[in-house]
């Protein structure tokens, strides 16, 4: 596995502090931290100035900050205590600093109410900032999320003919997890999807106890985590013989599917992705039946940027991974989605998700 360059990212947020109207900033979103530091514990803020990188965090990560900040390479002061002492040491580091971004997007009220009164620096909010960077995946990255992918892949293969079993959409959804588990898995990168007959007509349904049956749509949406990067990936099938009008539906996102993942270049934006895809549904009759966005980014989350939707404005580049994933949702039968994970080259895009999109089983 390819060393990621985490020891070079505090230096890149370092450059956009003056653009951003600040000359220190407290990272607070854990999923920014763990990008910029390699700290993957559950409590941490990490204070950058000019002259120093300092991760606070609690008695609970103590041997752990200090193992994965080495392991990174990166060069940062660690304190170990209770919140007071942790604030107290934020401070001491703060002494040249006259402007402290904050990230507000993601700072809860009541924390950002007592930074007011903790720090003589004006705050001052930023958006955005870390994740300008994340948007971009260098190849470690890349490459664990590829092997996210592989993970889910080979779970799916392994398990899928059980849908022919009469399952309940929770035993299924519990069966894949396990399988990716057993796979190198640290956990489901979300709630998995499992939608049978109408249930599959509600794009984010939860699996329930309904059994699986034969005339069934079913959709299968999910994803594993490996090293703290997610995959995404969803499969459509069908159980038994299928109808005229599932075929026909089945092909039209298939169709809308491909044309996207064609669609991908480095200086497009993710609305024009969109509405390739929309289109293709529009002419097969389902554009009213594709109700809600295209793709979306996959990395330390398993939703952020780029944006792929109809609205989205954001300009596709190469580094960057995406998913694609029409759907077409009719009440009354059914829905089918299908979508890949895919990461930008430089004239095009190259699939992570590799399972078949073969609908029978």
């Amino acid at each position: 596995m390819p060393e990621m360059e985490t020891a070079l990212r505090l230096g890149r947020l370092v450059a956009l502090l003056e653009d951003a109207g600040c000359d220190a900033i407290l990272v607070t979103k854990l999923e920014n931290i763990a990008y910029l530091t390699g700290f993957s514990g559950s409590a941490a803020m990490l204070c950058l100035t000019r002259n120093e990188a300092l991760l606070t965090t609690d008695g609970r990560y103590r041997d752990q900050a200090q193992g994965e900040l080495e392991r990174s390479r990166v060069d940062a002061r660690i304190v170990v205590g209770n919140v007071a002492a942790q604030f107290e040491a934020i401070s001491r580091s703060l002494d040249a600093a006259t402007r402290l971004g904050l990230e507000s997007a993601h700072l809860p009220w009541s924390l950002a109410t007592r930074l007011s009164g903790e720090f003589e620096a004006a705050l001052v909010p930023t958006s955005g900032l870390v994740e300008s960077l994340r948007v971009i995946k260098d190849p470690g990255e890349v490459a664990r999320i590829e092997r996210a992918c592989a993970i889910a892949d080979a779970a799916l293969d392994e398990t899928k003919r059980c849908l022919l079993e009469s399952p309940s959409e929770s035993e299924y959804a519990a069966e894949l997890e396990y399988a990716m588990r057993i796979h190198g898995s640290s956990g489901a990168s979300f709630a998995t999807i499992v939608a049978s007959g109408v249930n599959s007509a509600l794009p984010h349904m939860r699996p329930t106890d309904r059994k699986i049956a034969q005339g069934d749509l079913v959709v299968v949406d999910f994803g594993a985590i490996f090293d703290g990067y997610h995959s995404d990936m969803t499969r459509t099938f069908v159980i038994g013989a299928p109808s005229a009008r599932q075929i026909e539906q089945i092909q039209a996102v298939a169709l809308a599917q491909q044309a996207g993942v064609d669609a991908l270049l480095p200086g497009v934006t993710g609305a024009e992705v969109d509405a390739i895809c929309r289109g293709v549904l529009e002419a097969s009759g389902f554009g009213e039946s594709f109700t809600h966005g295209t793709g979306h980014g996959v990395g330390r989350e398993i939703h952020e940027a780029p944006s792929v939707g109809a609205r989205a404005p954001d300009i596709l580049r190469k580094g960057m991974v995406v998913t694609v994933e029409p759907g077409a949702y009719l009440p009354e039968s059914g829905g089918v989605r299908i979508e890949d994970t895919l990461v930008l080259t430089g004239d095009g895009a190259r699939p992570l998700t590799h399972a078949t999109k073969d609908y029978l089983l």
